[in-house]
């Protein structure tokens, strides 16, 4: 097949077939669902064949140009990095169509649920494959609105309300991307990731200081777009909302795909705009740690298991973030923090399609997610017991594990940064105490994933639940807790999971290789990652790990429960502190009470400005005639107007010989109409002249500008 036709089938196929799926599950539910799956099988394949073709070198570097949208067209373009993520969203998604068939066997709205579950996947392969910032902002915004709809799939006041906040954020960070955008094309004249790659420099080293300004503040406004997607501090509030509320399979999307998109545009930014900007991967390197701390001890603290997983996302986005931020301080020598950040996405993807559908699993069994009424579920249960113990020890990054390859790698490159550093190889930002300080960060950050995993395993597989009754429920599911398509699902996406980390060299540094054109470095070392440096790394992590379960966990998180019959155990409690909730303590507050009042203040100000221009403008300019009151009625008109009424009424008197008749106020009442019109015309032509004077003020003011931009050179 012909590679054009593949790429826009990947894109377009999954969007045209929602609208057929929802046509078919109008009248039958089973082949709609069967339909799903096999075109998010068919999307699989075309792009397993596409990462064959690159791997192989029979295409890459295709441009795909679609013209006429939005007067800019369409574009996409393929290589390893590309057809690589393709395949990875495709794969998610193929995966939770194949469970959602079960999981959703009870639920309303499927049909709904089926058309936005395509949709996104279309727009998501469309984000992936863009060329260009206009081409990745279209689907961006297109998936970011069909997304939505999963969250508030249950229609709960609390999916509400998280619908809500994430739909807020999307299209905030949408409208400052989409600035972003306007101010990249009109300083550089494209917005081809291709024809952006040095531009920076180039400008640095002509000296062109407005240039410079100007692509900062595109690059940051697009920043907070991508961003927001991607759940990094501090716009993240809306992952630990939106994940407890959404289905299982598609918080496994939420958080495994959705989030990458945004990581897609930070990439993009920081190896074509800013590639080896000190100064740039300073800046993303702080928000990084910021995202990694926060979001592990939101997840620490946590008791909601959906909840958990959902913050434990924003953790896994700062170590991605941390990455992305070193390749910009090591400059040139920045391939080992590049491949560990496409290493980590990867992983990251795959090990959140494991747990969400695995706390899916719990949820569509028990219907509850709070751990202290799910403890003891996966007792007797061997099988969800491997899943799920593949995803722990894969985002703990135990050895011989896929997590384990990329925070190697990761917390190399900032080894490496202190290195070359103090052997002056390259120029030094930051102090290396300051990185020596990142280094203990990230290492105790891992360690509180460790712990809240722990956590997590601990409740489900090991304790019981305090209600031996619950429990006895539980243990009587043996096998019967889910079906067999569901659980090769499951199965098949938690064994890839020690099959890469098993064999980091021939899998992970494979796709690593893969995604070198794209992030623009050179082949490198393959790094020898069970050394003795590497596994104290990972040694360290999980020392903390322990210590923090065993000292701050278990005394700490946890308490006597006062029901009886509970043999003493010690059930959960959310110890969160009220700050750390930035959605209620800061944004909410901003956005609903502090910015509308201030808002109201200033408009009521101007309109009362706007109605004292008014009375000066009246008083002054136009000079108003005396009130009504204040001068004769009428004019010469209306009295002449009213002598002819009062003649025909004394005419028709003396006809019909009335006696007594009742007078009639000619004068006052063609007084009266006169005003009336004369107020009317009045009113009319004053608000026209107001308005004209208006935009004459407008006008100047505008020409004011022009000239003091062009006299300073602004």
């Amino acid at each position: 097949m012909n590679v054009t036709l593949m790429i826009t089938s990947i894109v377009f196929l999954p969007m045209t077939a929602a609208f057929l799926s929802y046509g078919i599950g109008r009248k039958h539910k089973d082949g709609r669902n069967y339909f799903a799956d096999i075109i998010t099988g068919v999307t699989f394949v075309l792009c397993a064949i596409l990462t064959i073709q690159v791997m192989t070198g029979t295409a890459a570097g295709v441009d795909v140009t679609i013209p006429y949208i939005c007067g800019m067209g369409i574009q996409f373009t393929l290589d390893g990095f590309r057809a690589l993520y393709g395949s990875v969203a495709a794969f998610m998604w193929f995966m939770t169509t194949l469970f959602s068939r079960e999981y959703f066997g009870h639920y309303r709205n499927r049909n709904r649920y089926y058309l936005f579950l395509l949709l996104t996947l279309g727009a998501t392969e469309g984000v992936f494959f863009s060329a260009d910032f206009f081409t990745t902002f279209l689907f961006f915004e297109i998936m970011s609105f069909t997304s939505y709809v999963w969250v508030v799939h249950d229609e709960r006041p609390e999916s509400l309300r998280a619908g809500a906040t994430y739909l807020t954020v999307a299209v905030l960070g949408g409208l400052v991307m989409l600035m972003g955008i306007f101010l990249l094309k009109g300083t550089t004249g494209s917005l081809d990731f291709s024809t952006l790659a040095g531009l920076y420099v180039f400008y640095s080293e002509m000296n062109a200081h407005q240039a410079v300004v100007r692509i900062w503040a595109a690059a940051l406004c697009l920043l907070f777009g991508f961003g927001a997607k991607a759940g990094a501090f501090p716009l993240h509030i809306w992952l630990p909302k939106a994940h407890p509320v959404a289905p299982a399979p598609a918080s496994a999307l939420l958080s495994g795909i959705l989030t990458k998109a945004g990581m897609y545009g930070i990439l993009v930014l920081t190896v074509d705009l800013f590639f080896g900007n000190a100064a740039w991967g300073g800046l993303i390197l702080i928000l990084g740690v910021f995202t990694m701390v926060i979001g592990a001890l939101l997840a620490l603290f946590s008791i909601d298991l959906k909840r958990t997983l959902a913050c434990s996302s924003v953790s896994q986005i700062g170590f991605i973030l941390v990455g992305v931020g070193m390749s910009g301080l090591l400059g040139s020598e920045n391939a080992t923090a590049l491949r560990g950040s496409l290493l980590h996405m990867v992983n990251h993807s795959l090990i959140k399609l494991v747990l969400f559908m695995a706390a899916g699993v719990i949820f569509m069994n028990v219907h509850k997610l709070d751990l202290n009424e799910i403890r003891g579920f996966g007792r007797k249960k061997p099988l969800l017991n491997y899943i799920f113990l593949m995803g722990a020890l894969g985002i703990g990054g135990v050895p011989l594990l896929n997590g384990y390859v990329s925070k190697t790698l990761l917390h190399e490159s900032i080894v490496e940064y202190m290195f070359l550093i103090n052997a002056g190889v390259i120029p030094a930002f930051f102090s290396t105490s300051f990185m020596s300080t990142v280094e203990w960060i990230f290492l105790l950050s891992g360690g509180l994933t460790v712990a809240y995993m722990t956590k997590l395993y601990v409740c489900l597989f090991i304790e019981k639940n305090a209600d031996d009754a619950v429990q006895q429920k539980y243990d009587g599911l043996n096998g019967r807790y889910m079906n067999r398509t569901s659980a090769a699902a499951l199965t098949i996406s938690a064994s890839l999971l020690p099959l890469m980390g098993l064999l980091p060299n021939l899998v992970m540094d494979g796709m690593a290789d893969m995604g070198q054109a794209f992030l623009r470095v050179e082949a490198t070392e393959k790094a020898a990652y069970f050394s003795s440096e590497n596994l104290r790394g990972a040694f360290i992590s999980l020392v903390f790990g322990a210590l923090i379960y065993g000292f701050f966990v278990r005394p700490l998180l946890m308490k006597k429960a006062e029901v009886p019959d509970t043999d003493g155990q010690k059930h959960y409690i959310n110890r969160i502190p009220v700050w750390m909730d930035l959605e209620n303590t800061i944004y909410r507050p901003i956005l609903l009470r502090i910015l509308p009042f201030a808002f109201g203040m200033i408009c009521r100000f101007l309109d009362s400005l706007v109605d004292t221009l008014v009375v000066i403008l009246r008083k002054t300019i136009y000079r108003d005639e005396k009130l009504p009151h204040e001068r004769p009625e009428g004019n010469a008109l209306t009295h002449l107007c009213a002598c002819i009424a009062s003649a025909f009424e004394k005419f028709g008197r003396l006809i019909l010989r009335r006696k007594n008749p009742r007078k009639q106020d000619y004068e006052h009442k063609f007084a009266l109409i006169y005003e009336e019109y004369h107020e009317n015309s009045m009113m009319i032509g004053r608000s026209l002249s107001f308005g004209l004077l208006l935009f004459c003020v407008g006008l100047i003011l505008t020409v004011a500008y022009l000239f003091i931009k062009d006299v300073f050179g602004l």
